[in-house]
């Protein structure tokens, strides 16, 4: 299957999914993939359902081939396969698997391993070492290890992780080896494009509050601009309907009208909702009325507005008058 059809496909199938679930699908994938699927169904004015059909079964046997190298090896998904697809078909899917496997992220090794032995074969390796192995662990493991650092060393770490773009394949595989003969056997696979304040965000997101504040506290002084960034990206406006009620009210009491008014001009159906049920009666009639007149409006106006919501979120949280949920929730009293 060349490019061309793969983006076409994939067009279909986000087309098939439905706006709100595309949306959390786009923003896995890469800038340039996005682009060009953006162009893709924006120049698809209908979908035939037989088309649909086909690109939505291709879509659900891939994605059980997967499961079943996963559940059962190479051998087992190709007898189930052979068996419910015919050969033909299955041989498609399997050649599509082992491209995708070709571009598994390395460090498996890292995922799946007993966190406190990991830690106590990283605890003495160099910080950039460390850092890149936290680059392809889960958030919430990567958290975890990471809060046992000492502190110095956490910071180091974590700065050395939203500084990370690229790296050598070379590089990546001397480490891993070294991590197989102390944890256990791994096949070494390649990749260049690791870490970056995204998977840092994801890290930190998943930490405590007392992790994160003080990397942040710490990075703001050796990297403000870093430190900044991480800070914006750390609580989005979409997260807010992740606040309690109170809390929320908390925040809506101190955004002016217009700032509010501008940042659900670009907001999601439950997100509104989500606001206008924890404002009074009158303020959520006034702004509904005033966002059905209100004409087009440039997206960094909205993106702004929307910032400056997440900012006093954020001004909040730090005095501990509200409280973001977060993956740990050590330190929290019930």
């Amino acid at each position: 299957m060349n490019q061309t059809e793969g983006v076409k496909k994939a067009a279909v199938l986000l087309i098939s999914l439905g706006s709100e679930v595309s949306a959390q699908v786009m923003k896995q994938l890469p800038d340039d993939y996005i682009q060009k699927i953006s162009y893709e169904i924006a120049n698809t004015d209908y979908v035939k359902p037989e088309r649909r059909d086909q690109v939505l079964d291709e879509f659900i046997n891939t994605a059980n081939g997967r499961q079943y190298i996963l559940d059962g090896g190479y051998d087992y998904a190709k007898s189930v396969l052979n068996q419910g697809l015919g050969p033909q078909k299955a041989k498609e899917i399997l050649d599509v698997l082992k491209q995708l496997q070709m571009r598994e992220r390395p460090f498996d090794i890292a995922r799946t391993a007993d966190l406190q032995q990991l830690i106590n074969v990283l605890i003495d390796e160099h910080p950039q070492v460390i850092a890149l192995v936290l680059c392809y662990m889960q958030p919430e493991k990567g958290a975890a290890l990471l809060a046992q650092l000492p502190r110095e060393l956490q910071v180091d770490v974590a700065e050395r992780v939203g500084m990370i773009t690229t790296t050598s394949p070379e590089v990546i595989k001397r480490i891993e080896k070294s991590l197989e003969a102390q944890l256990s056997n791994f096949e070494v696979a390649d990749t260049e494009n690791v870490g970056g304040v995204s998977v840092l965000v994801g890290i930190l997101n998943a930490a405590s509050r007392s992790t994160e504040k003080n990397i942040l506290g710490d990075l703001e002084e050796r990297q403000p601009d870093l430190a900044t960034e991480i800070k914006t990206s750390l609580f989005t406006f979409d997260d807010i309907t992740s606040l309690s009620d109170m809390d929320v009210q908390k925040v809506l009491r101190a955004i002016d009208n217009e700032t509010l008014k501008l940042a659900l001009k670009g907001a999601t159906a439950d997100i509104k909702e989500f606001i206008f049920k924890n404002l009074s009666q009158r303020a959520a009639d006034t702004i509904q009325e005033e966002l059905e007149f209100m004409g087009p409006t440039r997206l960094a106006t909205i993106e702004e507005a929307q910032q400056k919501v997440v900012a006093e979120i954020r001004r909040l949280d730090d005095q501990g008058e509200i409280y973001i949920e977060r993956g740990n929730t050590d330190g929290i009293v019930k």
